[in-house]
């Protein structure tokens, strides 16, 4: 029987793909650091938080369909930091309501989306507030340099980039020619969010809805969703080939139409509180999809949602298999 070798592994990017990867190599007895530029793990499963109200302003929700993710799931449902939503859900097409006949069990976080996160997260090494932008290799070893901390003292046996496609082929792109190319593929789409916060209730007969064929894709009722509290407060999401054409909008510009379309959905936003945030990569997948990406000879590998058909899912299974395939 070969002894399993311990190794020392950096992962950059503690969205639910790094942090399904650490906690799984973790577990299979590697030391494992993280380094996530943003100010906490989650990555697009965030929560954002103000005065008396929050806003799921990422990932809305999640389904579950292989059976080792189903499992996961039951995990966080056990740990009370996941439970289904069953909202209100219509569809809005060529100016009409309809019914939404969907079956999907949809799952959430608790009290808010980055929950499930934050369970991965808690037995983790992050080091938040680190923009990677430089790698090496050296003498079997690799070398890590942030734009906000300089060199990181740490030298590591492998390298895992759990990071979007396109920030991906930022730093592989002069270090592995088939890392490139698959990064190449990722087509991502960004995507414009706007929370708005009302004073009072919002009377309307659906808590969630799809909407086609116009700028906005999706609405949603925060408070809908189990556990929430406060303020109400509603989720708009662009719909990616219009967020995509117009990315570099102003705030205001893209706030002005996201209201106008909006209103026309019957959520009349205009005298309350509202904020908006771009995503800029925020859906997309490579194609042909390989759920994963390891060069063994380079120690260098790549996880994430865009290389298993988007998606949480897809976003954990990505890190988990990777890990495996790291350990093996």
């Amino acid at each position: 029987m070969t002894k399993q070798i311990n190794k020392t592994i950096a992962i950059i990017g503690a969205g639910i793909a790094g942090l399904s990867c650490a906690a799984r190599l973790k577990e299979l007895g590697h030391h494992v650091e993280l380094f996530e530029k943003g100010r906490s793990p989650a990555g697009r499963m965030s929560t954002k938080r103000g005065e008396d109200w929050t806003a799921d302003h990422g990932t809305q929700y999640f389904t579950a369909r292989d059976p080792l993710f189903i499992q996961q799931v039951e995990k966080w449902m056990a740990d009370q930091v996941a439970a289904p939503w069953e909202p209100r859900l219509k569809v809005f097409e060529a100016n009409q309501w309809t019914a939404s006949h969907s079956k999907d069990i949809r799952y959430v976080g608790i009290p808010g989306m980055n929950a499930p996160a934050k369970q991965l997260a808690k037995d983790l090494t992050i080091h938040a507030g680190q923009t990677i932008d430089t790698l090496k290799r050296q003498e079997g070893k690799w070398f890590l340099h942030s734009a906000e901390s300089g060199d990181i003292a740490a030298r590591f046996d492998e390298l895992l980039l759990a990071i979007p496609g396109p920030q991906a082929l930022s730093l592989v792109r002069e270090l592995d020619p088939a890392a490139k190319a698959i990064t190449e593929r990722s087509n991502m789409k960004g995507c414009w969010t706007l929370m708005a916060r009302f004073k009072d209730n919002v009377n309307v007969p659906f808590d969630a809805a799809f909407v086609n064929q116009e700028i906005i894709s999706w609405i949603s009722r925060n408070l809908s969703k189990p556990k929430r509290t406060g303020k109400e407060s509603w989720t708009i999401h662009a719909n990616a080939e219009w967020s995509q054409e117009f990315i570099e909008l102003s705030k205001e510009d893209a706030t002005e139409q996201m209201l106008a379309c909006a209103k026309k959905l019957g959520l009349d936003c205009a005298e309350d509180e509202v904020s908006v945030h771009r995503w800029r990569y925020a859906s997309g997948t490579a194609s042909p999809a390989p759920a994963f990406y390891l060069n063994h000879e380079l120690k260098l590998g790549l996880c994430g949602d865009w290389l298993n058909g988007g998606r949480v899912e897809g976003a954990w299974l990505s890190g988990h298999l990777l890990a495996n395939k790291v350990s093996s």
